[in-house]
């Protein structure tokens, strides 16, 4: 490892991170200002090839961008400096996050990663959180970061930060909640109390389309720059990165080269995941019904389009803009801006990769818009097309007619299974609390539901969705 002042250690090496974190502290040592750099790995042994690729280019890789109108941009990012292959101690991930020199733990996880259940509770039942709670392995965030922990509190470590990047809601205090609660459930309060005093968890919002590495960006890269890199990675020419301003033992000059420290990053998140999560998930759907393979492919269709259009306008933007609520954002610029984003051909994404966790992107990115309108007693009209939308591509699932394997990390297959064979699907559906919380079995969600399912089914029709293939909602059962 080379030397540095100040180490921000990764958990999590995917694109993402790639594209996101380690491009803006890559942009600050360009300046000149080299006080940082990250050391990076992984909990799982889950991508050993890019692991190994970019330990060969000692973290070296090269970040192509895009614009709509096509536009290429090549950068070599040189921000990490080691990358730790995976063994199942951890040992070196602990070391170098026991070390004074790293101030800042970061990671990026699924939100399922998380590990929470409907209650918004750590899920106990969970084997892999189980086991790092009653084994001491480190399968989970919270095993890991734990172990960090302890072993930086035996050396009398300074304070750290532990820094989500990732597009959980409240990222900074549920991981910090979760965490305590390991803690807890583990019997550690010795080091829960140190946590508590030693550790500060800001929130951040993230944002940049970065889909996984097509099979011809190495070729496209090694033909632009002369490199053959084994490690590229893509990603559109936006980026955005809020971050609470609460950090326990220093960081870097982030603002200087275009993040936004704030006090509060609530408003940003809120925009991003209800306008830019929901609705990539909105269109994945949509468009795997309309036969369609790609999200710049669904935006195209006028039909889909309108559904992510008026779901943001009817029923999201006035939940973040009122009178006593005013955004910092310009949310109609803000929707526009997504859409085209989301457009972009030069950035193919799958409709199979974004379809994918459905219940995760009800629960975290639709149901906060439900369950404010419903609480002002507004209409859901819009926004319960989306759910709708997924609950059609899981009988397409279970009918075997998807053009793809759908997953659902939150959603065991059994469940699913059961869902679409029932007598009511929509019922069934509507009674699960994974995906509805408080809001399970309640008769208004219901009734938005089964209505928008009859408009869908209505409106749905080859002519009308511009595609070969039907776009298609299933009929009803009736009880």
């Amino acid at each position: 490892m080379q030397s540095t002042d100040n180490i921000i250690l990764h958990i999590g090496v995917g694109s993402f991170h790639r594209a996101h974190q380690a491009a803006y502290l890559h942009q600050l040592r360009e300046t000149g200002d080299c006080a940082w750099a990250i050391v990076a790995g992984n909990i799982r042994n889950d991508t050993p090839e890019l692991i190994g690729a970019l330990a060969t280019q000692r973290g070296e890789f090269t970040l192509e961008t895009v614009t709509p109108f096509g536009e290429r941009r090549y950068e070599r990012i040189r921000s990490i400096i080691e990358v730790i292959p995976f063994e199942g101690t951890l040992a070196r991930l602990i070391e170098v996050g026991a070390d004074s020199k790293t101030r800042i733990v970061s990671f990026t996880v699924t939100e399922a990663g998380y590990y929470f259940d409907a209650s918004g509770k750590l899920d106990v039942s969970n084997p892999d959180l189980r086991s790092d709670l009653e084994n001491n392995t480190r399968l989970t965030i919270y095993g890991a970061i734990a172990a960090i922990l302890r072993e930086r509190m035996k050396r009398d470590g300074a304070p750290v930060t532990l820094l989500s990047c990732d597009n959980l809601r409240n990222n900074g205090a549920r991981f910090c909640a979760g965490l305590l609660a390991f803690l807890e459930h583990r019997g550690e309060a010795t080091l829960l109390s140190w946590a508590m005093t030693h550790a500060a968890c800001p929130g951040s919002m993230v944002d940049r389309i970065t889909p996984r590495p097509p099979q011809d960006l190495p070729k496209r890269v090694a033909s632009a720059t002369g490199w053959a890199d084994r490690a590229p990675v893509t990603s559109e020419g936006f980026t955005q990165w809020a971050i609470e301003d609460n950090f326990a033992a220093g960081r870097p000059e982030w603002e200087r080269v275009g993040v936004e420290l704030v006090s509060s990053v609530h408003a940003y998140e809120d925009a991003k995941i209800r306008i830019l999560n929901a609705t990539h998930g909105c269109l994945a759907w949509a468009g795997t019904l309309a036969g369609l393979t790609h999200i710049h492919e669904d935006v195209g269709v006028p039909a889909i389009r309108k559904l992510a259009f008026d779901y943001i306008t009817d029923d999201v933007i006035p939940c973040l803009q009122s009178a006593d609520h005013a955004s910092p954002l310009d949310l109609a610029r803000y929707r526009d801006a997504v859409l085209d984003r989301f457009a972009n051909p030069y950035l193919p994404d799958t409709n199979e990769r974004v379809a994918a966790n459905g219940f995760t992107k009800v629960s975290e990115f639709i149901l906060p818009t439900i369950r404010e309108r419903l609480a002002r007693g507004e209409s859901i009209r819009a926004v319960a097309r989306l759910p709708v939308l997924l609950l059609a591509v899981l009988q397409r699932w279970y009918e075997g007619s998807l053009p793809f394997l759908y997953q659902d990390q939150l959603m065991p297959a059994e469940k699913g299974r059961a869902i679409c064979a029932a007598s009511n699907p929509l019922g069934a559906f509507v009674g699960e609390r994974i995906l509805w919380q408080e809001l399970t079995g309640d008769h208004r969600l219901y009734r938005a539901l089964e209505a928008a399912q009859e408009e869908l089914r209505l409106r749905s029709n080859p002519a009308q969705f511009g595609t070969a293939r039907e776009f298609k909602i299933p009929t009803p059962k009736l009880q």
